[in-house]
């Protein structure tokens, strides 16, 4: 018999209980795209790693206190939970002053090498970054959650609340902005030709 999917109320609801196969089933399902959702917000790992962790005992304890009630909607409930505590982080760390070691501050850049052991990878992934800053934070977060977190349209719309119509539509704003600004040729050029 295969398993059940990860967001199955059979699985949720083994898991809530205390079933540790459950619990191990749900967080191998989400936690490699709750990181990648936070680590590409963040761009740290540790930091990322402590966010994830705390969306992961949040949702325990909701799930154990009967705090989920959104059935059929568990990842947008799960990634609208792992936005929470990224924004309550970015809160916290902007009314705090973190001291900067010189030698960071003269280094720039983050040049760390990455899954791909391309040469210009440094370059692409800084020039990137930079376009991403182009774009406002609504947007980012859109092509965050869509390109890191892997959701779809439909559920990055429970995630934001907001109208699936308007996210498709800057979504594709965003992502043309990003081609301007990277230098690359726009998909679509007759756009009003395309269904």
């Amino acid at each position: 018999m295969p398993a059940p999917p990860p967001d199955d109320p059979s699985l949720l609801a083994r898991a809530a209980g205390g079933d540790e196969g459950a619990w191990r089933c749900v967080v191998a399902s989400y936690a490699p795209r709750v990181f990648a959702l936070v680590r590409s917000r963040c761009r740290d790992d540790d930091l990322a790693e402590e966010i994830t962790q705390a969306v992961f005992v949040t949702m325990a304890e909701k799930l154990g206190a009967g705090g989920y009630d959104e059935r059929g909607r568990f990842e947008a409930w799960l990634f609208r939970i792992a936005m929470n505590r990224f924004r309550d982080h970015a809160r916290k760390a902007k009314r705090q002053a973190s001291p900067v070691d010189p030698v960071t501050l003269d280094a720039g850049a983050d040049t760390r090498p990455g899954p791909t052991d391309g040469a210009d990878r440094p370059a692409d992934l800084a020039r990137l970054r930079e376009a991403l800053g182009t774009l406002s934070e609504a947007d980012r977060e859109i092509v965050h959650l869509r390109h890191h977190a892997g959701l779809t349209f439909k559920q990055i719309a429970e995630v934001l609340q907001e109208p699936l119509g308007t996210l498709l539509a800057r979504h594709h704003r965003a992502l043309a902005k990003l081609r301007k600004v990277l230098g690359e040729p726009d998909e679509h050029p007759n756009a009003e030709h395309a269904s």
